[in-house]
């Protein structure tokens, strides 16, 4: 079967070290999401050195050592930011929490890698913006729907190699099992989550923009509801947008909580790419009645059709590339306006969306 909770999907990939033990040691706190888990597993597959894990939930804590019972219990916050062997500091701390934690990391003179939504306002994203260039100090965003599934990579390759001509449209869906019984408070709470299109929909926006070649894009509409969870009714478990970039590719998404309980996944994630010359579809996590495994990409040009299976063929090549990035001051994994500019519009995105309920239709 494949994973079931997504709440808490950690992939392993292949170990591909690009710096040597102990060059480049990451300080871990705030353990509120297990996207946490993902987060480290990719830093030390490309040779993070795990120095020191903090959370003030000791039993957060333990079930992380559990997986990484090699790294160090800080007593505090500050003895990770104090500590000048510190570069990185890893965090899923609660969604509207990120930016302010990752304010104080940078100020502390560390770069800061959060899990996705790196920001639950408008606000918030224009302070960060100021401390990212009062600081020089890099601000990056887990979007583990492309980083960590080697389909996904693997399709970034296909475009960058010209395999489906110029890129004009891109449709994503991202349903996600809700698991409402183990979901902390905070996840039900409009103002500590974000909403669905700032939250789980960062994901698709990142990937519009990674595979058009888009520097900005318009939102055109949006709309979320909540169609299935009237005791939670601040949780939206729907969502959807349609863009436009500015060299006129368009994007589709939607994004739910409603994958059914008879899926062997935690959810059915695909993305079709149409190209002027191809067209690609990516299964994310699951070959629906078909195989149980993910990452599967078919690809269908001039020269036919082509079905490929990639888990532990492609690897997660942004991990390496980020620790790089930090060392040298360089922009090869990302670049901090296209993270920026993915969180700018999946925030507008949410900010005007219509919302729509069951009762209103």
């Amino acid at each position: 079967m494949g994973n079931k909770d997504g709440m808490n999907y950690a992939p392993k990939g292949k170990i591909n070290r690009v710096v040597e033990p102990g060059a480049f040691n990451v300080g871990v706190t705030a353990l509120d999401h297990g996207h946490i888990n993902g987060m480290t597993n990719g830093l030390i597959e490309a040779g993070a050195t795990i120095k020191y894990v903090y959370d003030p939930d000791a039993e957060k804590v333990a079930n992380y050592l559990e997986s990484f019972p090699d790294v160090t219990v800080a007593e505090s916050l500050e003895q990770i930011l104090e500590d000048p062997e510190i570069q990185l500091v890893a965090a899923a701390a609660v969604p509207n929490l990120r930016s302010a934690l990752g304010n104080r990391v940078m100020r502390a003179g560390k770069d800061y890698f959060t899990d996705k939504t790196g920001f639950t306002t408008l606000e918030q994203l224009e302070e960060t913006k100021k401390v990212v260039a009062e600081t020089g100090k890099k601000y990056w965003v887990y979007f583990s729907e492309r980083l960590h599934v080697e389909g996904a990579v693997f399709a970034g390759q296909l475009i960058e190699d010209g395999r489906i001509g110029r890129v004009i449209q891109v449709t994503g869906f991202g349903p996600h099992r809700l698991d409402k019984e183990k979901r902390p408070d905070w996840f039900f709470k409009k103002e500590q989550y974000g909403g669905i299109l700032a939250d789980i929909g960062s994901h698709q926006i990142e990937q519009f923009l990674y595979y058009t070649g888009n520097t900005d894009a318009k939102v055109l509409h949006s709309k979320v509801g909540n169609y299935n969870n009237p005791n939670t009714p601040e949780l939206e478990d729907y969502g959807d947008a349609t863009l436009i970039g500015d060299n006129g590719a368009t994007f589709i998404f939607k994004v739910d909580w409603l994958t059914p309980d008879g899926l062997g996944t935690w959810g059915d994630g695909r993305t079709f790419i149409t190209g002027t010359e191809g067209t690609i579809e990516i299964r994310k996590y699951i070959n629906v009645a078909t195989e149980q495994t993910g990452d599967h990409l078919f690809l269908v040009t001039k020269d036919g059709e082509e079905h490929y299976s990639l888990t532990g063929e492609v690897g997660f090549p942004f991990f390496g590339e980020m620790i790089l990035d930090c060392i040298n001051r360089t922009e090869n994994a990302m670049t901090q306006e296209h993270i920026f500019k993915a969180q700018e519009l999946c925030l507008k995105a949410q900010e005007q969306a219509l919302n729509i309920t069951a009762a209103s239709l």
